[in-house]
């Protein structure tokens, strides 16, 4: 099953959303292959220097500014960009066409209270803001660059729990990556690991949270 600690036996009071790969597709080799070619690095190579690069954590939460970023970046990888041709090429891997349908967000504002909850770096953060119009669904946006902390340490999640106002038990947790929802889980959350588009909505269909065919035509 993919919730964590059984299925969800009520609808929940609040939804806390991730959105890499869960509402937004991330292609990182748009990026990827831009930062290589002055190093002469493969697509692999710059995702392990930057998943080992010491700095990544303080700029996943915001201890280092988008400039500082690029300046770091385009020595590592001896790039020669201006810093607003970098930060279109680092926002190249949000993809435009969302994997949920902004339908959804809409009805389950109807009855719950909406929240994201991501591991995201300034530059992705503006981006979206600017860019996806489901952000208007979602009162409360706990990103790890505003609050310091990133997933899975528990202190987001008790923040993300404080912003919605909702106790763990009343609350619905969905993120893709499988330590994100097990250290959910252990907090108490209802945690579901998202796979696919199909098996989520099967999910909020099961709880009367969701129908393919609009209410006025139930």
């Amino acid at each position: 099953m993919p919730t964590i600690g059984g299925p969800i036996l009520e609808p929940p009071r609040a939804v806390i959303f991730d959105i890499g790969r869960v509402i937004i597709h991330v292609d990182f080799a748009r990026a990827f292959e831009v930062l290589g070619k002055g190093a002469g690095h493969s697509d692999l190579q710059v995702m392990r220097a930057l998943e080992t690069d010491p700095r990544w954590p303080d700029w996943q939460e915001g201890r280092i500014t988008p400039r500082d970023w690029y300046e770091h970046l385009t020595q590592k990888f001896k790039l020669s960009l201006s810093f607003d041709e970098f930060c279109r090429i680092w926002c190249s891997v949000l993809d435009p066409i969302t994997i949920l349908p902004e339908l959804l967000f809409e009805r389950l504002g109807a009855t719950c209270r909406l929240a994201l909850l991501s591991n995201i770096d300034p530059l992705h953060v503006a981006h979206i803001e600017a860019t996806f119009p489901f952000v208007r669904h979602f009162p409360v946006r706990v990103y790890s660059c505003h609050v310091g902390a990133s997933k899975p340490a528990p202190m987001i999640y008790h923040h993300a729990l404080r912003e919605v106002g909702a106790l763990p038990q009343e609350t619905m947790f969905i993120d893709d990556l499988r330590e994100n929802v097990l250290a959910a889980a252990a907090l108490g959350i209802n945690a579901f690991h998202f796979t696919s588009r199909d098996d989520l909505l099967s999910e909020f269909s099961r709880l009367g949270l969701w129908s393919a065919v609009p209410p006025e035509q139930a």
